[in-house]
């Protein structure tokens, strides 16, 4: 199973992966995704093992190092063709599973749509093939770690783009009148994202034992987000890690719409977003996201289940 990106990517691809366990329960299930995620591949139950397999941005690795018989089956969780198609024929599995491209004609897959929803996505590929799979099926385990800002508001200010980056200074905004009605508010950070936390830190106030830079591990992160009041962040992978967690999230969305990323519906997720849609690969926050204030958040914090905000705070 080829899905070689972020966190993200393969929280929304879990209940796919889930569908392959159930389909498959004889056979082992060898995930081809990044090394540093192998312990939220274990986490969902569904993978037996990991094989490194990354590359810069969301391009396609250009060998997998793959050493054992060919595989009875292979599945592409990763694109749409034809490089990762490639990749997986390289290996001479029986049978491959992907979407339809022009370039790879002798693969018969189902069409892909590009503005379909990505946990949709790729279950509709494996009933494409006989497979059932529940978009839905996509919780994971409460960690057994105990959470180290137990009931905080955790603010995530970065994301793989700039333009899919809320500006510091409205998450700081947003931060005071938290803490001003009394709640702890925690933020965080990628491995890379250090300069983004401290500017926030700074300029929010915050204590150092509220600030979780350098990139938590996987296991003190998902114990965090799990205990969290809610969390506020941009369309990255710690708002599917709180999914994930049945945790509350206000998540601020642009470039790219909530129908193609976002939530399910249920009241504990409030997506934020305004349009139009731009480059998610852009080198500035994007327009859309911009649109976001921080009384719009304080006000969706204010809506979800227990929220106990007012429904608008002042701020500058």
């Amino acid at each position: 199973m080829l899905r070689a990106l972020g966190l993200g990517d393969l929280l929304a691809g879990v209940p796919a992966l889930r569908a392959l366990r159930r389909g498959f329960p004889g056979h082992e299930l060898v995930l081809a995704a990044p090394a540093g995620l192998a312990p939220v591949a274990g986490a969902t139950g569904a993978v037996d093992r990991v094989l490194p397999a990354s590359a810069p941005g969301r391009t396609v690795p250009r060998a997998l190092d793959w050493t054992g018989p060919p595989p009875d089956v292979a599945v592409d969780l990763h694109g749409n063709g034809p490089p990762s198609h490639r990749l997986l024929q390289d290996l001479r599995p029986l049978r491959l599973l992907a979407f339809a491209h022009p370039g790879t004609p002798e693969i018969e897959g189902p069409p892909w749509y590009a503005d379909e929803h990505e946990r949709d996505r790729w279950c509709r590929l494996l009933r494409s093939y006989g497979i059932d799979a529940d978009p839905t099926d996509l919780l994971l385990p409460r960690p057994a770690a105990a959470s180290p800002a137990p009931g905080a508001v955790v603010l995530h200010p970065g994301a793989g783009a700039p333009a899919r980056r809320w500006p510091v200074e409205r998450y700081a905004t947003v931060a005071g009148v938290l803490r001003g009605r009394g709640l702890r508010v925690v933020v965080t950070g990628g491995a890379d994202e250090d300069d983004l936390v401290a500017r926030l830190a700074k300029e929010a106030r915050l204590p150092d034992t509220d600030v979780f830079a350098g990139g938590l591990p996987f296991g003190r992160l998902s114990a965090l987000v799990a205990g969290a009041r809610a969390v506020v962040s941009g369309d990255t992978g710690i708002a599917h890690l709180a999914v994930a967690h049945a945790t509350a999230t206000v998540t601020l969305f642009g470039p790219v719409p909530p129908t193609r990323w976002g939530p399910p519906a249920h009241p504990r997720h409030i997506p934020l977003w305004h349009g139009p849609e731009g480059d998610p690969h852009g080198h500035h926050p994007d327009p859309a996201l911009l649109r976001i204030t921080p009384d719009e958040v304080l006000h969706a914090l204010g809506r979800l289940p227990g929220g106990r905000l007012p429904e608008r705070a002042i701020t500058p």
